[in-house]
């Protein structure tokens, strides 16, 4: 059974001139358990859209959203045991690192003794043990991406959503969390949609990559499968520059 099944999903916005701005059209998508996938395509595609609508911080218009069978619909975010990272990070600037990780499970009401265990084991794994009582200004980029994660982790999430969680690094630091990020997808076989821009990296990390092309999945397929047999002349273009 598909962890994540996408059917049909459509969602409008409306400009500030009263303008209706189509951002999803018609996308479907498949993602089995474990799997990690990467979705890729040109900026203002919908990629970001279809995240929010997966963890539940937009409302489709029309579609189906279905996590291991089960119609989300309606389902608030806090509910679907899916965890997002974004590309802003979104951590708190006035608490430290320990109530930035553990911030989800005290809203969900766990116990503290509970909260600490987590919050401990997931910052020692990923290397921030020592930063637990700093805030976010006091950390390097590198850092605050891993409390970043560590937030998101520490919920034991069945799906993890990471929105363009590199983009800000620079070239050494980014492919050492790309490493890290595979590592972490292999110990926790968690399923993993990752939403980049650099087709380096959706290869390295991705089993799948999922291209999208004005809020519709055009194509998914493995990096070799895109490149030997391109679904359209667009997919072609996109993946491989210049080739026609």
């Amino acid at each position: 059974m598909p962890r994540l099944e996408l059917q049909g999903l459509h969602k409008h916005f409306t400009a500030p001139g009263g303008e209706r701005v189509r951002a999803i059209h018609d996308l479907s998508l498949i993602v089995y358990p474990g799997e990690f996938v990467c979705i890729v395509g040109p900026s203002a595609c919908g990629k970001t859209t279809m995240l929010r609508l997966i963890a539940g911080l937009e409302v489709p218009d029309d579609g189906q959203i279905r996590m291991d069978g089960r119609n989300v619909q309606g389902l608030p975010a806090r509910d679907r045991r899916v965890a997002m990272v974004f590309q802003s990070l979104a951590l708190y600037p006035h608490l430290t690192v320990a109530q930035n990780i553990g911030l989800g499970l005290r809203l969900r009401k766990r116990p503290q003794d509970e909260i600490r265990q987590r919050t401990d084991a997931i910052s020692r794994r990923l290397d921030i043990g020592n930063c637990l009582s700093r805030r976010p200004f006091e950390l390097s980029g590198g850092q605050r991406q891993r409390v970043a994660l560590a937030r998101a982790l520490v919920r034991k999430p069945d799906l993890l959503l990471l929105d363009e969680p590199l983009s800000h690094l620079d070239g050494p630091l980014r492919r050492q969390l790309c490493r890290e990020l595979k590592a972490l997808h292999a110990e926790f076989n968690l399923t993993t949609l990752l939403v980049t821009h650099d087709l380096a990296e959706a290869e390295a990390l991705g089993e799948r990559m999922a291209v999208m092309q004005e809020g519709r999945v055009v194509q998914v397929g493995s990096a070799q499968e895109l490149r030997t047999a391109p679904a359209s002349p667009f997919v072609t273009e996109f993946i491989q520059p210049g080739l026609i």
